[in-house]
């Protein structure tokens, strides 16, 4: 799933981008109105949160413009403004959902899956990744390639979930040490060669198509 904010706050940005990326979905920024404007007519998002408050053009403005052109795109509004007549004016302009800031992701997550499913009938938006035929069910932690249950650890699960969320992304060791152990190593240990290694002779071994790749120098990636 594929998610534009439209935000000028580097904190809020931030905070977003990270919940809803750790979600496995992908997320572009844009800073102003401008931009915004510019990325929604040259992409296809499935959702987009927008501020009003915005350089360039204003969120209500944007609001009316990406709704004539593609209507069928959920709009969250996620704004300081938060007066009765605040938020009638947001929803008079197209927006489908409008959330006063401050605000818990929390409660900003359960709006976007909401409106996902309203829109796009995905009961399972956030539960199942699929990577060629490797599914990953995020709900019961379970691994299957080709129909035919996988049996991980519980490192090499989080070592599997963290590539898939970010597939087809190259991920350094780094990334990986400290998303998926949660510690700083010493730069020198190969925990994550090990690890990689482990995956592949349970994903990858007695597959045609191989998913998990060495990017010589850089890191790893899961693609498909």
């Amino acid at each position: 799933m594929n998610i534009l904010l439209v935000e000028d706050e580097p904190n809020v940005v931030s905070v977003i981008s990270r919940g809803l990326s750790d979600e496995g979905f992908t997320v572009s920024v844009a800073p102003d109105g401008l931009i915004g404007k510019q990325l929604a007519a040259e992409n296809q998002f499935d959702l987009i949160i927008l501020d009003i408050m915005l350089p360039g053009i204003n969120g209500l403005e944007l609001c009316k413009i990406v709704k004539a052109e593609t209507p069928n795109v959920p709009i969250i509004m996620l704004t300081a403004l938060g007066t009765t007549e605040n938020v009638v004016n947001g929803l008079d302009n197209g927006a489908d959902d409008y959330l006063i800031k401050p605000f818990k992701f929390a409660e900003l997550f359960a709006r976007i899956r909401m409106l996902l499913r309203r829109y796009n009938g995905a009961a399972n938006l956030d539960q199942v990744i699929n990577i060629a035929d490797l599914q990953i069910n995020l709900s019961a932690k379970t691994v299957k390639r080709n129909n035919k249950e996988i049996i991980l650890t519980a490192t090499e699960y989080r070592l599997l979930e963290f590539m898939a969320k970010n597939k087809s992304k190259i991920l350094s060791r780094i990334d990986i040490l400290e998303s998926v152990w949660d510690i700083d190593f010493n730069l020198g240990t190969n925990v994550v060669d090990v690890y990689v290694n482990y995956l592949r002779k349970k994903i990858d071994k007695n597959a045609d198509q191989k998913l998990i790749h060495t990017a010589v120098g850089l890191g790893y990636v899961l693609k498909g």
